[in-house]
């Protein structure tokens, strides 16, 4: 069997509490976002934007804006909660956010943009996860945060997060999750 399709059909992804951060290399990084924005993207608009948080940025984030927002939001957290978030990029060697950035067009409407968002997104988690990293796509409550979404790069009032891609390392291999069954989601038309 042809070696990509036996790794899509076997994919698997790691989840950000399983994965540690240990070393990317910068070679395969550069790969993974040439991968990521490698998509359909309908007139070529380039509806998306990433941004890499890596090194120091995770925990600058992480202490100026996870912990901090988190707070805001959750006046009754615990000091283990706020340290949770605080920490929460610190799991991966890198965490890419990808925003959906609207353009305007006459003829292609923002669905179609989102989608190749959407599409930015699963490239760089199978670009990932083929060089061997641990990777996961998320998009938990600081995906929907006006401070994160300005500190990637983006405008709160036109700008969404459509995720963050965690890569790092495995601390131990995925285990398999339930799969849908072929015949409940495929149908095929022949007349």
């Amino acid at each position: 069997m042809n070696n990509l399709i036996n790794f899509l059909k076997t994919r698997r992804s790691t989840t950000a509490k399983a994965m540690n951060a240990g070393h990317i290399k910068e070679s395969d990084l550069n790969d993974i976002l040439a991968c990521g924005i490698r998509v359909p993207d309908h007139g070529a608009l380039n509806p998306w934007y990433l941004t890499v948080i890596k090194d120091n940025a995770r925990f600058r984030i992480g202490k100026e804006i996870l912990a901090t927002e988190y707070v805001l939001n959750n006046p009754e957290a615990t000091e283990e909660d706020i340290d949770f978030e605080k920490n929460r990029f610190l799991r991966a060697s890198a965490v890419v956010a990808v925003l959906f950035k609207p353009v305007s067009h006459p003829k292609i409407p923002s669905w179609e943009m989102e989608l190749s968002t959407g599409a930015v997104c699963s490239n760089i988690l199978v670009a990932a996860q083929s060089l061997g990293y641990a990777a996961q796509w998320l998009t938990e409550w600081y995906s929907y945060n006006e401070r994160m979404i300005k500190e990637v790069g983006g405008k709160p009032e036109t700008d969404k997060l459509a995720g963050f891609i965690y890569i790092g390392n495995k601390e131990k291999e995925p285990v398999e999750r339930r799969r849908p069954k072929i015949e409940n989601v495929i149908n095929f038309l022949t007349e």
